[in-house]
């Protein structure tokens, strides 16, 4: 199964896809399948799809050996002329982003290691925090604090902090991608969490013991980013090199 471990050293792409309606998540599910059970990329390391739940889309965690794999595949006829029109049929949103992992640390009840997996019962929060790329060090230093106060809030599984190092989405025209923002201009944490219900509780119980030092990092996370936007997913499939599909 994957793990995120930054001393891997993996480029890690997040490739979130929003859509209008929850019917159109299937279809989105299983062409993210049918991608990762045939892959085969120079590079590729491992891909995992998550199936979203609080609001309609996927988001796949692909793990490359470097840049210039990824940019190969890019590159590639069948992913100009077939995958790039069907997902721009299927979404509404796409960003496909390249990070690397910076920090990913667990409830110490939780081992050495973070595993992304079906096999877990985790609800996943992925979120995009948009910033200024002088201020995406210092953004990222405030997330590394935030483990501390993490442990004592129930429900509370592990975080991992990705730096975005470029976004990517369909619009370039013909099987090209176009390119969002600025280099280095946002942040990815990737979280998970024993149940929706714990995570909610997390962003809204102000009477809890953590809540104040909840309350002040949010304030001072408000003044360094320019967006947050996320989502809460399942992991529904997984696929590493190496390993042939399930049946």
């Amino acid at each position: 199964m994957p793990f995120i471990d930054p001393e891997d050293g993996y480029l890690t792409v997040i490739n979130l896809f929003k859509t209008t309606a929850w019917g159109r998540v299937d279809r989105l599910v299983a062409e993210m399948r049918s991608i990762v059970d045939t892959a085969a990329f120079p590079g590729w390391i491992s891909s995992t799809v998550h199936r979203g739940v609080d609001m309609p889309g996927t988001a796949n965690f692909i793990q490359w050996r470097g840049m210039a794999d990824l940019e190969a595949r890019y590159d590639d006829d069948t992913f100009k002329h077939h995958t790039i029109p069907v997902f721009r049929e299927i979404t509404s949103f796409v960003r496909l982003m390249q990070t690397e992992a910076v920090l990913s640390r667990r409830h110490p009840s939780l081992g050495e290691v973070t595993e992304i997996s079906p096999d877990r019962d985790d609800y996943t929060v992925i979120e995009i925090l948009d910033v200024e790329p002088s201020a995406q060090g210092e953004l990222i230093s405030l997330l590394e604090t935030t483990h501390s106060w993490l442990q004592d809030v129930p429900g509370y599984r592990s975080q991992s902090v990705l730096r975005g190092i470029r976004s990517r989405n369909l619009d370039g025209g013909g099987g090209a991608l176009a390119a969002v923002g600025t280099d280095n201009d946002f942040v990815v944490v990737y979280s998970q969490w024993a149940d929706r219900e714990s995570h909610a509780a997390y962003r809204t119980r102000e009477e809890a013991p953590w809540a104040s030092a909840r309350r002040a990092f949010i304030a001072k996370r408000d003044s360094l980013t320019k967006a947050v936007d996320w989502n809460g997913y399942r992991v529904v499939h997984t696929r590493s090199a190496g390993r042939p599909a399930a049946a």
